[in-house]
Formats: C-alpha cells, structure tokens, sequence
C-alpha cells in the first residue's frame, strides 16, 4: 500500500484491513512515498518524518509492516519501480489504492509495469464521484478491469489533506 501518508490516518488503516481480511493476504507493507512526484505542487512533510508516523500507526498490527525503499532511494518514487524491487518471483501481489489514485493511474510511470507485478486492489472514496476505470487508463493499460479486486469497506469522511487544513 504505497502513498503519500502525509499524514496517516484510520482510513488508510481501514482500507489495509480491509485488503488484508477480504483478499486473505499475508501481510500488508505500507511503502511511504519518499519524493511524491505527483505532488510537487505542494508542501509535502519531510520523507523521514511520514516515515516515523507510518511506523508507529501500524506498530499495533501483526500483519502490517513499513518497507522504506522509497525513502531509502534519490530521486522521485515510482510505484512500477517499488514492485519491481519488491516482487519476487511466483508471488502474488496487490497494490492497494482508493478509486481517486485508480482513476489518476494514466499519468502515473508506466502504469502496464504496475498491472504486470500485482492486481489492484481498490476501496472506494466518499469524495470521489468519477469513473472507477477512466477511458485515459484503459487506453494506457487495456483490459485493467481485469486486474481490479474492489474491496468493501465502509466509506470513511476523512482526508490527510482535510487533517492537515485542520491542523493549520
């Protein structure tokens, strides 16, 4: 479960939860954006610090784990390049995201990379009212319907943007 986690909050916690009960997975590995390509736009908090926070939010689940490969690598952090140095062979993976992140997928670094090393697996967002699967993305990565898990999970009102608008 790769993003920003600027900062994390139960949603992103619930969604994991979620994906770990429905999909039976063995673990979930929360992967903090080191340099969050696609919002450069922004103030971001420090890696390091998103870092710390990821660590202690997950500290009380036994299959929640924190990987720091892209805090640990320069540069931007590009999911197609986080799996690949994650998945190994015969493995099978999912990339868990909300339907916002799914529907901006057509601008992400090699989106068929992403589908070629993990399903999607994918909750739906109260403040998203789009496509799940836009025309953009089905051009870049045809027939993704098919990678897609949607997981049923309750809809939560809350954002890291709204937490932060808060907090300030």
């Amino acid at each position: 479960m790769g993003g920003t986690f600027d900062p994390p909050h139960h949603a992103h916690l619930a969604l994991a939860a979620a994906a770990h009960t429905e999909l039976l997975l063995d673990r979930v590995i929360f992967v903090p954006a080191g340099d969050p390509w696609r919002k450069r736009d922004r103030d971001v908090s420090p890696a390091g610090a998103r870092l710390e926070m990821v660590l202690a939010a997950v500290a009380p689940f036994s299959w929640a784990e924190v990987s720091s490969v892209e805090v640990d690598r320069t540069g931007a952090s590009f999911t197609a390049e986080t799996l690949e140095a994650l998945v190994g062979p015969d493995e099978d993976w999912w990339f868990i995201l909300g339907a916002d992140a799914l529907a901006d997928m057509a601008g992400w670094y090699e989106p068929a990379q992403i589908i070629e090393r993990a399903r999607l697996a994918v909750a739906r967002r109260p403040d998203f009212d789009g496509p799940l699967v836009t025309d953009a993305l089905r051009e870049a990565v045809p027939d993704i319907e098919r990678s897609i898990d949607i997981l049923d999970m309750p809809l939560m009102e809350i954002s890291a943007t709204e937490i932060r608008r808060r907090v300030r």
